[in-house]
């Protein structure tokens, strides 16, 4: 996935990292000199879009020689904007990038943070590890995560005591079992659709593969897919997917999943039980139910699953050919400070500063799936496999939940997506 520097770049991107550091982005900070940061995001109206008007105008308020032109990008086309504006050179200083595989993917026209941002900022994050060559944190980060996210299931408490739910069901079986008596009782077990984080013209299918993932390896166990050890139709995935699939045939969803748009809405209105989704809807969910809404994690195993999404899925890059590198590098080390946690927290995200609690209280659940409860902190699966993989897999993996795909069928042509790639993209080496 990775790109090839020209060596001029190279080159370019080297004398700035050189002549650069700390006191420059203290000057950066304190200068009157006005600076206008050109920041590009794809977030449309998400409580993520929410949070990054607010941390902007919070460092405007302390620096008001900053202002921050906020531009908002189709997602669809997202990234395919930023490398024609990276070929130009005439595109943002900042830019909303995903972290994992996809910050490394586009980091031809990103700047590595080390040096930029100080050492002592970044220790204070969290995942940094996730937006750096081959995922190690000595390398630098490439990406400031914005906050830390989940993909994590929600469910409505009164739904599960008017069904007789008793409990919150932690394996395929008691899912199923779930199901039943949730649409006796009326309500949509689960409601699939492409509302919420909308990334495509089907429901985003990875919040529920990287559970299925979960279910079968540990976080290191996760690369086998990416090398090929795990193949996409190997039999634990045909046994897996199978599993899945029987979520539409047992009733446990809506009958239009492939087509659906407010499923958000359906479970906001009372009308479905559960929803997988992730935390950008967590205040959504809060703000309509109290604490009558709870996480909890799709037990999409055979036995209760060991691990939780816990990732800082996405962030800022500062681009290699902006204009105000020192500017922009002020404000991504202001993102570390207990300030900009407070920011984060009040939008109703998760700070990413190591150690932060937050005060949505089922935010706060979700921190302590790992934190207290011993599961596993795993990254998103989508964010560390090859990005020709992910693009096959949201198509493909919608159509074999929504029964238009046999799951072998389907989970063989994930096969040779994986095979079709590179030699050099398919080893043990993230790139």
């Amino acid at each position: 996935m990775r790109k090839k520097l020209i060596l001029a770049s190279a080159i370019a991107i080297a004398l700035v990292l050189s002549g650069c550091s700390s006191s420059s982005n203290d000057s950066a900070a304190t200068s009157d000199a006005p600076v206008t940061i050109t920041l590009w995001h794809n977030l449309g109206d998400t409580q993520n879009a929410e949070a990054t008007k607010a941390l902007t105008d919070a460092y405007t308020a302390a620096h008001p020689n900053v202002t921050f032109e906020l531009v908002s990008q189709p997602g669809d086309n997202y990234f395919a904007l930023l490398q024609a504006a990276a070929v130009s050179k005439n595109g943002p200083d900042l830019a909303l990038m995903w972290t994992g595989l996809f910050a490394l993917k586009y980091k031809s026209y990103l700047t590595n943070l080390k040096g930029l941002v100080s050492d002592a900022a970044l220790a204070r994050e969290g995942s940094l590890e996730w937006t750096a060559d081959n995922f190690d944190a000595a390398s630098g980060p490439y990406v400031m995560p914005l906050d830390r996210q989940f993909y994590i299931g929600f469910y409505n408490k009164d739904a599960f005591a008017k069904a007789g739910v008793s409990a919150v069901p932690t394996t395929w079986n008691e899912l199923y079992a779930a199901c039943g008596k949730l649409k006796s009782a009326g309500f949509t077990p689960i409601v699939y659709g492409n509302g919420g984080q909308s990334l495509g013209a089907l429901y985003y299918p990875w919040y529920d593969a990287s559970y299925i993932a979960i279910g079968q390896s540990s976080v290191s166990g996760l690369r086998d897919l990416y090398s090929g050890a795990n193949q996409w139709n190997s039999a634990a995935n045909i046994d897996s997917y199978s599993k899945y699939a029987a979520l539409k045939t047992k009733g446990c969803t809506n009958s239009d999943v492939l087509t659906k748009t407010n499923n958000v809405e359906d479970f906001l209105g009372g009308k479905a039980a559960m929803i997988i989704d992730g935390t950008w809807d967590t205040k959504k969910f809060t703000d309509a139910f109290g604490d009558k809404v709870a996480a909890f994690v799709p037990p999409f195993s055979d036995s209760p699953i060991k691990g939780v999404v816990e990732f800082a899925g996405q962030g800022f890059g500062l681009t290699s050919y902006s204009k105000n590198q020192a500017a922009a590098a002020a404000f991504l080390e202001f993102m570390t400070t207990d300030e900009a946690a407070k920011v984060i927290d009040g939008a109703g995200l998760i700070p990413n500063v190591n150690g932060a609690t937050t005060s949505n209280a089922v935010n706060q659940q979700m921190l302590d799936f790992a934190a207290t409860g011993g599961l596993d902190r795993y990254p998103m699966l989508d964010n560390v496999l090859q990005g020709d993989v992910v693009d096959a897999g949201n198509k493909i993996i919608p159509s074999i939940l929504g029964g238009k795909t046999a799951v072998k069928s389907g989970l063989d042509q994930m096969a040779q997506v994986w095979k079709a790639l590179p030699a050099d993209n398919r080893t043990e080496t993230y790139k």
